[in-house]
């Protein structure tokens, strides 16, 4: 028996057998072997009696934007393929991005407290062969998904809203007036919140191979020494399997969890969730400081992340909004999930809500809720920079050498340029100091780089990069174009409104330092 079966064994549930499901679902998605969902269809007929405004399908981030539109008077029906709870393992988040709840009136200022499970400061970056930096409230509050959900299914249904329970969703068919879901439930708009591996998803997609992964492994568990730090992004280790393995850890209510992630690219050949798992048990002793022997694991987590250059998702069909993870509307870089539906909240609220109000249903209407952001697209080359391909060579020490470096002359820029940055939020103002103090200093890892991520994918990330300087200067100066279309029709507004959204937020300016 290897440590990693030994050690699942012990845990309740079938944990070996979700972790060995789940590399299934790895490999098929590498070897492109799944078959692509047919679950949407068109029909050209008017649907009558439409019984609410707006369907999600997805409960667990669903409820989120949910309950947002439901205390704003929508309709709302929410399907959940089982019951809606939360998980125990919490969500990390920073604290400022929860006045989000408060202002939609989602929580009280009491509710948003009692759904705080720990809060600790500081956190650490550091690399191998690096000096450590440390900043404070920088994703330092963990959020108790169960009490957070079961609190907003509360509200849901106390302001109207209708959840259907051990419902999973079957299939979609678009009618010229609304939507009909599962055969059953009938409304003007069909939100997918089902997340990355969404069926309507995958027929969108039509079997389109992910660009990049993200692999995590970890665990909670109790017996390590008292810590209330946390780090955010740590690496001690040079490239072993091909890979750069990164690490993250973070004080919780029932012990302490530490994760191993690494990106790359989806090639069969890569390593799988039970390969990584092994090496997060190898490693972990010496990460922590601690013998395996001196630990009780309360649970295993583990999982991948595919991220798609084609994202956010442009869905062929009218009257269907992909939301959160299923929309790829995360940085490549982060696990999407809670946070970036957290971020992007206020801002899907109004629109759809403006949306359902000025009947803009269309496909060219719903897409610019979820528009290009270079703020995102950017952080391609990041990820690349931080990976490397399943048969190319590179020194073992080349990626922490460059992000040692990267790190520190963020550090000497101060807050305003490092604390975006760790809450993946990617300003031109910043990234330009940074890429001129590290050019300037570090000239021969740039040209490194270079070589690493190809001349191709440097020359798109330079678009993309102008963009960003586009939409800050854009966005800047939206106030005074604001006056130009004050009087224009309701239509022309709601376009406006998402163009200042799409500005505000590709730019990153949605972030205000503290």
């Amino acid at each position: 028996m290897s440590l990693t079966e030994e050690i699942l064994s012990q845990l309740p549930g079938d944990v070996l057998g979700g972790l060995r499901r789940t590399d299934s679902l790895l490999a098929s998605v590498r070897e492109n072997t799944a078959p692509i969902p047919t679950v949407v269809k068109e029909n050209q007929q008017p649907l009558d009696n439409l019984d609410w405004d707006v369907i999600i399908c997805g409960g667990t981030l669903g409820i989120l934007i949910g309950c947002a539109l439901a205390v704003k008077g929508v309709r709302v029906a929410l399907l959940e393929r089982g019951i809606l709870q939360g998980r125990e393992q919490e969500w990390n988040i920073s604290r400022k991005e929860l006045a989000v709840f408060v202002e939609l009136e989602l929580l009280t200022e009491e509710e948003l407290e009692k759904a705080i499970a720990t809060e600790y400061n500081p956190a650490r970056v550091s690399f191998l062969g690096g000096k450590e930096i440390w900043v404070e409230n920088v994703l330092n509050i963990g959020i108790d998904p169960v009490y957070l959900l079961a609190t907003l299914k509360t509200k849901f249904l106390a302001v109207g809203g209708n959840l259907c329970e051990n419902t999973p969703f079957n299939e979609a068919v678009i009618h010229p007036n609304g939507v009909i879901v599962n055969q059953q439930f009938k409304a003007r708009l069909l939100i997918d919140a089902m997340g990355h591996f969404s069926p309507i998803t995958q027929q969108a997609r039509q079997g389109a191979k992910p660009d990049a992964l993200c692999l995590v492994v970890g665990s909670c568990a109790q017996g390590f020494p008292e810590n209330p730090s946390g780090d955010l992004l740590l690496s001690f280790t040079p490239l072993e399997n091909q890979c750069q393995y990164f690490w993250e850890a973070f004080p919780a209510r029932d012990g302490r969890t530490t994760y191993l992630f690494t990106y790359m690219d989806a090639h069969p050949q890569r390593l799988n969730l039970e390969a990584l798992f092994a090496e997060y048990l190898r490693l972990l002793p010496a990460y922590q400081g601690i013998k395996l022997s001196q630990l009780q694991f309360q649970r295993a987590l583990f999982g991948f992340f595919p991220t798609y250059r084609q994202s956010p998702l442009k869905t062929p069909w009218n009257r269907l909004l992909p939301t959160g993870d299923s929309s790829g509307s995360q940085s490549p870089l982060s696990f999407g999930g809670f946070g970036a539906m957290v971020r992007h909240l206020k801002r899907l609220t109004f629109g759809i809500h403006e949306a359902l109000q000025t009947d803009q249903l269309s496909t060219t209407a719903l897409s610019l809720l979820q528009p290009y952001q270079p703020s995102l697209t950017v952080t391609w080359l990041f990820q690349k920079a931080m990976s490397v391909g399943v048969n190319q060579q590179i020194a073992p020490e080349q990626i922490n050498q460059l992000l040692t470096a990267v790190f520190q002359e963020m550090q000497q820029l101060g807050n305003p340029v490092l604390k975006p940055f760790l809450q993946d939020v990617v300003q031109f103002s910043a990234l330009t100091k940074t890429l001129l103090k590290t050019g300037l200093t570090h000239p021969e890892l740039i040209a490194k780089i270079i070589t690493q991520v190809g001349l191709a994918s440097l020359l798109d990330w330079v678009v993309h990069y102008a963009n960003l300087g586009v939409y800050t200067a854009l966005f800047r100066v939206s106030p005074m174009l604001e006056r130009l279309v004050k009087y224009q029709g309701i239509e022309q507004q709601y376009y406006w409104h998402r163009l200042v959204d799409a500005w505000k937020y590709g730019s990153g300016s949605d972030y205000i330092e503290e």
